[in-house]
């Protein structure tokens, strides 16, 4: 079959991996002039290895995407270290990445609130049972098995952070998911998640597969024979079509699509995000902190502050502090009008807090990636409005990380709706 992917990210590629050792003929169709999608990169001329525009990393328990590794020959190149976690209290910060140091955390006292965090989260990692978790919201859960001073001190931060205007909306099943899934050690790829997206690119070359880039597809359609894709270059005829895009690209690509399909697609709500790169000529966390969790009520301007540098070595990247600044946002925020040096004005009061000593002649180089389409927002009984891989137009299918509910987006999971996906139109 002559089998067309929309999309060269994780899940597109690993598609095509599987569809051409099915001895199809395969093509992708990437608008960006790169691969790897939301997990692609950048590189400074003095830097040994890529940067990711929008923080990446894998869990230990990534199956899929440490399986596709395996089967690629580059098991030997992923390494986990693990970073330092932390969380904000009246003014300082703790490290919260085990047990120990959870016990120890003061903003929930040593009594019954600690005992009830700990219940909690070792509920979530035991129970399988996702879908009672899904008829109910994260918010009223919480509130009623954690309880008002947990919820509020530790939960509804990162609700807030994540979900915006959404954040009492969201279904438990994000929750658990998001808990049963992480692990202390976090892994990444030598020389980046870019360097790894470029060898797999040039394997999938070498067995035959066509990566179009800077093609970018304005319009598909059924025709007699076959699918019918226009894009920038012409129009040709393909057996099958993958889209690995958002439900509302798909939705434009395709306007054909049956109406109940189409306004399943255009109705399920998401998060963009903007993330700020920085390189700083010094470490800004002294004490060699990872991820910061800051919480929107205490006047953070960002969700987390991430120092890559204190995950993966300086020496990486020319001696380069490697720092991000990200947060979740609704389409329409000023965030998304905002110039980068009215950004830069924004979080600097931020990048204060945790170093006092930071002035703004630290900051050597800014780069700001922004996303409408970078975090599904599932609401109650959600899994009732995910979109079928197979719509309803015969040889077409969709696999998106609108899809993967009700695990949260990420590589590994756009990995598994992929092959899920190639696995279905064999």
């Amino acid at each position: 079959m002559k089998i067309a992917i929309i999309g060269a990210g994780f899940g597109g590629m690993a598609a095509a991996y599987d569809l051409r050792n099915a001895g199809h003929d395969i093509t992708i169709f990437e608008s960006a002039d790169y691969v790897g999608g939301l997990a692609s990169g950048f590189k400074e001329p003095n830097w040994d290895w890529s940067v990711e525009k929008f923080y990446h990393h894998w869990f230990q328990t990534d199956k899929y995407m440490l399986g596709l590794i395996d089967e690629l020959g580059l098991k030997d190149k992923v390494i986990f270290p693990r970073p330092l976690t932390v969380v904000y209290d009246k003014g300082k910060f703790y490290p919260f990445d085990s047990i120990v140091k959870m016990a120890l955390f003061p903003g929930l006292g040593f009594g019954l609130d600690k005992i009830r965090f700990g219940f909690v989260g070792l509920f979530l990692r035991l129970t399988n049972n996702w879908r009672t978790l899904e008829k109910v919201t994260a918010d009223s859960w919480m509130l009623k098995y954690a309880g008002k001073n947990v919820y509020e001190k530790m939960w509804k931060p990162l609700l807030i952070g994540k979900f915006g205007p959404y954040y009492q909306d969201v279904n438990m099943a994000w929750m658990w998911a998001r808990i049963k899934a992480r692990t202390t050690r976090l892994g990444t790829f030598e020389g980046g998640f870019q360097s790894f997206t470029n060898l797999f690119a040039e394997r999938l070359k070498q067995q035959g597969v066509e990566i179009r880039l800077k093609a970018r597809v304005e319009s598909i359609k059924r025709e007699q024979a076959g699918l019918s894709l226009r894009s920038d270059a012409g129009t040709e005829s393909f057996d099958k079509v993958l889209v690995t895009t958002s439900p509302n690209l798909l939705a434009k690509l395709c306007s054909n699509l049956p109406s109940d399909y189409l306004k399943g697609l255009l109705e399920l709500k998401s998060m963009g995000a903007v993330v700020m790169v920085l390189s700083l000529k010094h470490q800004l966390s002294e004490q060699g902190y990872y991820w910061f969790n800051l919480p929107k009520e205490a006047g953070f301007p960002i969700l987390a502050l991430v120092e890559h540098t204190n995950f993966v070595g300086a020496e990486h990247f020319g001696g380069d502090h490697i720092l991000y600044a990200g947060d979740y946002l609704e389409l329409g925020h000023e965030y998304f009008s905002l110039s980068d040096d009215e950004l830069l004005e924004r979080f600097m009061p931020a990048f204060k807090k945790i170093n006092p000593a930071f002035e703004k002649d630290w900051v050597k180089k800014i780069w700001v990636n922004k996303t409408n389409y970078a975090q599904p927002v599932p609401l109650v009984n959600h899994s009732k409005n995910i979109p079928a891989i197979q719509t309803p137009i015969e040889g077409l299918y969709f696999a998106s990380m609108s899809q993967v509910y009700p695990w949260d987006r990420g590589t590994n999971f756009a990995v598994e709706i992929g092959r899920r996906a190639a696995k279905m139109m064999k």
